[in-house]
């Protein structure tokens, strides 16, 4: 009788955590107009995937060449993509196993409730910081910017001269209202496959765009040869090599959407191909845009290579290229906005209505959320264009757990028996990675921050 009692309650512990996690998006839902869906296709899914991964960190890429050295920092580039693959694996593995169908759900399964909420607040405070840089980005290149006291004209304003209606605010407002809105509005990810392989291809008009006249300038002896490993004078100079670890590491977190993709797959052996295309696709355009752009720029590459292409670049038709690259890349970032947004929403409705049925059966709450979300966003890219020091923490941190060190956890608790030796002894691996670099780096970024304000006191 014992035992059977504690069977019983052990059953309603777990009935409950399955009820605060219930699946962030239905298997299979019968009702409300989604019975005519019989499974996203290989293609959908692949460029869904490869625009949760493929967002603003591209254009971080090439400074963070320039300062590991070509050689390291393509290296790394790898790395970090087999690094990510490992650790999705991790997850659908476990989520096969035990028929789950959410990340939330997942953590919730190892960890109980505070596992669930701790992944679906790093997912919460990762996307809604980087949906405010990609808000400030389009507000950037479409109005400009007046940073570090000096204004770039942003294409609107080069294009028609400065005018209220192509202010940030109402660039914002109407992108916001008539991009943003209608795309967000979709309940199921599937539906936002078409934008998603546009947006891909954008990203691709970037690289080739970068790689033609990369080429050109080598040809014509215009280029200097690039810096093939770091330049190491002290210590401190090693500490340095550290703060481009969390744009790289960062560069393929995409695990918020894995299950969203999964849930949607009529034949749940495609994931694992899926993943692996989309990582293949990704990390060739990743490659790409760093050696051409750094081959390109060289030691002049910025921190954000957009900025780069505010200038002469050296060929006949510059300006209409650099107008070409900077379009065309505010275009991909507005469609790369409503991927990153579906699972911010889904997990913010995780965590404030954690027994609630699901949200895309809840046409009221989906709303209100919707629109909140976007009011929030708005305001802040508008209001807060010093976000990028707050980022630097925040979304380093809740990126790193979400893509490494949560799926690493989960592996360790190993809920359903699965995990090998292997298994183990590579998360405790990235665990370590993940904790000591991220450290490094956040450490670095202060004392970047009060060296700066130091200067500006003085």
């Amino acid at each position: 009788v014992g035992n059977g009692s504690a069977d019983v309650n052990q059953q309603t512990a777990r009935n409950e955590i399955r009820d605060e996690t219930a699946p962030l998006l239905p298997v299979k839902v019968e009702e409300e107009g989604f019975h005519e869906f019989n499974g996203a296709s290989f293609s959908g899914a692949v460029f869904n995937l490869s625009t949760t991964i493929v967002g603003a960190g591209i254009m971080a890429l090439p400074a963070s060449i320039k300062m590991l050295g070509l050689i390291p920092g393509l290296l790394m580039i790898i790395f970090v993509a087999l690094l990510t693959e490992a650790s999705i694996d991790m997850l659908i593995r476990c989520s096969h196993q035990g028929k789950i169908t959410s990340y939330g759900w997942l953590m919730g399964e190892a960890y109980g409730q505070w596992g669930r909420i701790a992944l679906q607040a790093s997912v919460v405070i990762n996307n809604i910081g980087v949906m405010i840089v990609y808000m400030i980005i389009i507000g950037d290149v479409l109005s400009g910017t007046s940073s570090g006291g000096i204004h770039h004209r942003g294409i609107l304003e080069g294009w028609f001269g400065a005018h209220l209606w192509n202010s940030r605010a109402i660039v914002l407002l109407v992108t916001t209202l008539f991009v943003f809105a209608p795309l967000v509005s979709f309940k199921r990810l599937d539906s936002l496959s078409y934008t998603s392989a546009l947006s891909v291809a954008l990203a691709v008009v970037f690289v080739v765009i970068t790689a033609g006249i990369a080429i050109i300038k080598v040809i014509n002896g215009t280029v200097a040869m690039p810096k093939l490993f770091p330049e190491i004078d002290d210590l401190s100079s090693v500490w340095k090599l550290f703060t481009a670890v969390p744009v790289l590491v960062t560069a393929y977190i995409c695990h918020y959407n894995v299950h969203s993709i999964d849930n949607e797959l009529e034949d749940k052996t495609q994931t694992k191909p899926i993943v692996r295309t989309s990582l293949a696709l990704c990390s060739s355009v990743y490659i790409a845009t760093s050696f051409f752009a750094y081959l390109l720029f060289g030691d002049g590459t910025l921190d954000d290579v957009l900025a780069n292409f505010d200038s002469n670049l050296g060929i006949p038709f510059s300006s209409v290229f650099n107008d070409v690259v900077r379009v065309s890349y505010a275009a991909h970032v507005m469609l790369v906005f409503p991927i990153v947004f579906f699972a911010l929403r889904l997990n913010l409705d995780g965590l404030l209505f954690p027994t609630s049925r699901h949200i895309s059966y809840d046409n009221k709450r989906f709303t209100i959320i919707t629109i909140s979300l976007l009011v929030v966003i708005y305001t802040a890219a508008i209001f807060i264009p010093s976000i990028w020091d707050a980022f630097q923490f925040t979304g380093a941190t809740a990126a790193v757990l979400i893509g490494f060190i949560f799926p690493a956890m989960v592996i360790l608790r190993d809920p359903y028996g699965i995990a090998t030796k292997r298994d183990k002894i590579l998360a405790v691996t990235m665990i370590v990675l993940a904790v000591v670099s991220n450290s490094v780096a956040l450490y670095s970024d202060a004392m970047n921050i009060f060296r700066r304000k130091e200067v500006l006191c003085t």
